[in-house]
């Protein structure tokens, strides 16, 4: 890759934003960029825009196993969204995700790419190690994540003490009342947030659900910013009088 080899050669680089969305690269040129991104030594943020480019699970193997190696990072954007990543490319990533150890921002679009409770599973884990976290921002719409996914995701954040920004798209997946319960419980205990963003257009929350994620943000006695998107439910009239 001709692009990869000029940038492997700037080795006072910081900050570093690629944009290939829609370049078809697939698994090869995902480990290309993986071998330029860790030449970089002294990079402390890093942009990676990867939509649709036919990444599998390899790719996602090397971009972890290479994101791992840059041990100066403090802020990561990686987008794969509409990739071929799965569960196992989850698990890959959150491998390199959990070795970055001074992240203190981290977004991660995973929308599209098949991941499923498994792959949540993986990512919770990941952000339970991520401890110097402040701003989280995970994009994981229309991945077949069922209520064990949101349990999972939900632990991983209670985890992150400093966390003080979440956002959490889980649009269109299915964790009806009892993922919104659990997500309910673990964003409580994240008793630093300041700014709190939840996109669950899922089709699958009813009055209950609404009752358990009111009574959770209850506690976010720090907010000061709160955008909630749950259309496209069946809350109902309870529900509604229950958020408020």
């Amino acid at each position: 890759m001709y692009l990869g080899e000029g940038i492997a050669k700037c080795v006072t680089l910081t900050s570093l934003n690629l944009n290939l969305s829609c370049n078809n690269i697939g698994d090869n040129g995902a480990k290309y960029l993986g071998e330029i991104i860790t030449k970089c030594v002294t990079l402390t943020s890093l942009i990676l825009n990867l939509w649709e480019n036919d990444i599998g699970e390899n790719g996602a193997n090397n971009l972890g196993e290479r994101i791992a190696k840059c041990v100066t990072l403090t802020s990561l954007n990686l987008h794969l969204r509409n990739n071929r990543n799965g569960e196992n490319g989850a698990k890959y990533l959150r491998e390199g995700i959990t070795k970055c150890v001074t992240l203190t921002s981290l977004n991660l679009n995973l929308w599209d790419t098949s991941i499923g409770d498994n792959g949540a599973k993986y990512l919770g884990k990941s952000i339970a190690k991520c401890v110097t976290l402040t701003s989280l921002n995970l994009h994981l719409r229309n991945n077949r994540i069922g209520e064990n996914g949101a349990k999972y995701l939900g632990e991983g954040i209670a985890k992150c003490a400093t966390l003080n920004s979440l956002n959490l798209n889980l649009k269109d997946t299915n964790i009806g009342d009892n993922g919104t319960k659990y997500l309910g419980e673990e964003i409580s205990k994240c008793v630093t947030l300041i700014s709190l963003n939840l996109d669950l257009r899922c089709y699958s929350i009813g009055e209950n659900g609404a009752k358990f994620l009111g009574e959770g943000i209850a506690k976010c006695v720090t907010l000061t910013s709160l955008n909630l998107n749950l259309s496209e439910n069946n809350i109902s009239e309870n529900g509604n009088r229950i958020l408020k």
